[in-house]
């Protein structure tokens, strides 16, 4: 496995305690090697102390181990390279040596411009052979026209099947738990429909702020970051039919359905369908932080949107006339990620009006599915109250380690399963959703709404679901 960007946040913070993880769990084969690649000069004994200080940092200090770890940073080496430069691979090349037969996973950790370079230069140097694979982070390209050069651009050296495009959020315990709540048991299919759903709530919320990502940021903004892949991804998975059977062909034809059913907000739509916020100055958890436009490396006039929320709709069958809202927002009150289906109330209040059911699906902080009935509250006279019927998977499988997000999907690229990852043709019909939006930011000058850091967004969120009487979970 080489990593481009092996110096960076990403590669140190979760990529190599993922690798650490599957080495210590014995999930990698003992001939796997793990090369990180970047600029900076390192000898390899430098750059494994290097990758002991994060991980020791990143994983629990009950799972790390000396020994362990000396046993895994052997598999550890490093290669100072500009993957700009096509004259590096092919020094490169000479390091890897000539053995096509050996499978070598290609990670790129680096910015969406570099992956077109990056393949191309593989392809000229010989390294991109049969058993190449290669892997991309998102997000791919800015929008449509340059999701679809990049896809064709990595689509000239890897056959589709040996590319991965990864979304972290797809190897999540609990989305995937949402595979099974929904398809392996009987009492929700009947009613998983417009017949019986009101509406569904998609929230994916964070305290941070941009951190040291503000020069990213601040050309991508909250639309781009998240909503492109995260958010509509796990609108897939509410969403989508039943597959054929569990493989990745047919997961993701049916994800791209619901895709493609998704109406398009454009003209005065978007005005009234979307809001976008930006952080002004605030608290979190009695902390000042700044507004977001004196973030280390961003401009001081930027209009970069941190926080959306979108009312969309899917024209099928199943889910006509039932809105789907997402939200997502840098700095605000609390840290979670998750999924609200609201079912409709009973057609007669037989014992006067009371909430309806719903269920929650929580990602994050904790994993758990929580599912909200009526009860009667003890004592004279039907007085109701809702109570919770909780599933905390923690609890449930306590023996068992939950699995970062990255060491499922690590594996699976390493066993060749693009179940969990996004096909050429999905990104392309988000962006395809996605780019009008923008687009109508730009045409009707809609700047963003100005929200306190340590609050729940923008007024404006609010008005989405309170023009129908609805509000958002909080």
């Amino acid at each position: 496995m080489l990593v481009f960007g092996g110096t960076g946040d990403l590669a140190l913070h979760k990529l190599l305690p993922a690798l650490y993880y599957l080495h210590r769990d014995g999930r990698l084969h003992a001939d796997m090697r793990i090369l990180a690649l970047a600029r900076r000069a390192h000898s390899r004994e430098a750059y494994q102390a290097l990758a002991e200080r994060h991980c020791r940092a990143q994983v629990a200090r009950a799972d790390f181990d000396n020994d362990t770890w000396h046993a895994f940073a052997a598999r550890l080496d490093y290669f100072a390279m500009d993957a700009s430069q096509s004259a590096d691979f092919g020094r490169l090349g000479k390091r890897l040596g000539t053995n096509d037969e050996r499978v070598r996973v290609y990670y790129l950790a680096t910015a969406p411009d570099l992956f077109e370079d990056i393949a191309s230069h593989l392809k000229i140097a010989g390294l991109a052979g049969p058993h190449a694979r290669i892997v991309l982070e998102k997000p791919i390209g800015h929008s449509l026209q340059s999701a679809c050069a990049i896809n064709a651009a990595i689509g000239a050296v890897f056959d589709e099947a040996r590319v991965f495009r990864i979304d972290h959020y797809l190897g999540k315990e609990t989305v995937q738990n949402l595979m099974a709540l929904r398809f392996a048991n009987a009492l929700f299919e009947p009613i998983w429909r417009a017949a019986h759903i009101d509406h569904v709530q998609i929230s994916v919320c964070e305290t941070i702020g941009v951190e040291n990502r503000g020069a990213y940021y601040d050309n991508a903004g909250a639309m781009r970051d998240m909503v492109q892949n995260h958010l509509l991804q796990l609108l897939c998975l509410v969403a989508m039919e039943a597959p054929v059977r569990f493989d990745a062909e047919s997961v993701r034809n049916e994800k791209l359905k619901i895709l493609e059913a998704l109406k398009p907000i454009t003209g005065l739509d978007v005005r009234d369908k979307t809001v976008r916020g930006q952080y002004a100055a605030g608290k979190i958890g009695g902390q000042e932080v700044p507004a977001y436009y004196f973030e280390k490396n961003v401009d001081n006039d930027s209009d970069t949107e941190t926080f959306v929320a979108v009312q969309a709709e899917i024209e099928n069958w199943r889910w006509a006339g039932v809105p789907f809202y997402l939200r997502t927002g840098k700095r605000l009150s609390k840290k979670t990620s998750e999924i609200l289906i609201q079912f409709k109330p009973v057609p007669h209040q037989l014992f006067g009006p009371g909430e309806a059911n719903r269920l929650l699906i929580r990602l994050q902080p904790e994993e758990c599915i929580s599912l909200q009935l009526m009860a009667k509250n003890p004592g004279k006279g039907m007085h109701l109250e809702p109570v919770e019927l909780d599933l905390n998977l923690a609890h449930a499988f306590r023996k068992k380690r939950r699995w970062d997000a990255y060491e499922r999907l690590l594996l699976d690229v390493i066993d060749g399963d693009s179940t969990l990852f996004m096909r050429r043709d999905e990104v392309e019909a988000a962006w395809q959703w996605v780019d009008p939006i923008l687009q109508g930011w730009q045409s009707y000058y809609e700047s963003p709404r100005t929200y306190p850091a340590g609050s729940s967004g923008p007024e404006q969120a609010g008005l989405l679901l309170e023009r129908a009487g609805r509000k958002w979970m909080e």
